[in-house]
């Protein structure tokens, strides 16, 4: 009888051990993606609502990078290697992005920035890779950033020296929403935000 309590013990010490490893498993993704919003980690940028208040006259150049997964079926391309502007004043780049094949594609941009530790301060206003693309076979669309250094990157201990930055794009092939496969199905053109 204790032989039995004791396998019993056991068997739920394990499922125990189980079930908290998969609790922890599921919650490991969205802690890691909250903590790389927060601290910039791994070049994570931040999203902004505004514009800066403050525009200083110390520069930053920012060089852009693109990338596309192979089995994508689009050509991605910055329509400029860089720009140099003031810390702390909004600018605009674009992107141009084609499908190259003979169906719809649907596209989600990931992107950081390097060095790492300027990630907190590349404020993002309006971007393409905030949502789902699609394109049309041979479509071609220019997709713009909206973006501002902040000024606060000259008084930090780690960034304060950093006045080259690099915005990277990797766009990777995923599956349109259900409306909109509903409306490619039926072979309705969904729209390119």
């Amino acid at each position: 009888m204790t032989e039995q309590r004791s396998n019993g013990r056991t068997v739920l010490k394990l499922v125990s051990v189980v079930l908290v490893m998969g609790a922890l498993s599921w919650a490991a993704v969205p802690f890691y993606s909250w903590f790389c919003r927060v601290t910039g980690f791994a070049g994570t940028t931040n999203v902004a609502t505004a514009t800066s208040d403050t525009v200083l006259d110390e520069k930053v150049r920012v060089r852009f990078d693109s990338n596309v997964d192979p089995n994508m079926g689009w050509t991605f391309r910055p329509l400029q290697r860089e720009m140099e502007l003031r810390i702390g004043e909004n600018a605009i780049a674009f992107y141009e992005a084609v499908n190259t094949t003979d169906q719809p594609i649907t596209g989600t941009a990931s992107y950081n920035v390097a060095p790492d530790a300027a990630g907190y301060f590349f404020n993002k206003i309006e971007c393409f890779c905030f949502t789902e693309q699609t394109l049309q076979p041979g479509e071609r669309v220019e997709m713009p950033v909206s973006f501002y250094v902040d000024p606060e990157i000259v008084t930090d201990r780690d960034a304060g020296r950093i006045r080259d930055i690099t915005l990277s794009y990797t766009f990777h092939r995923t599956e349109p929403p259900a409306p909109q496969q509903a409306a490619l199905d039926a072979g309705n053109r969904p729209t390119v935000n």
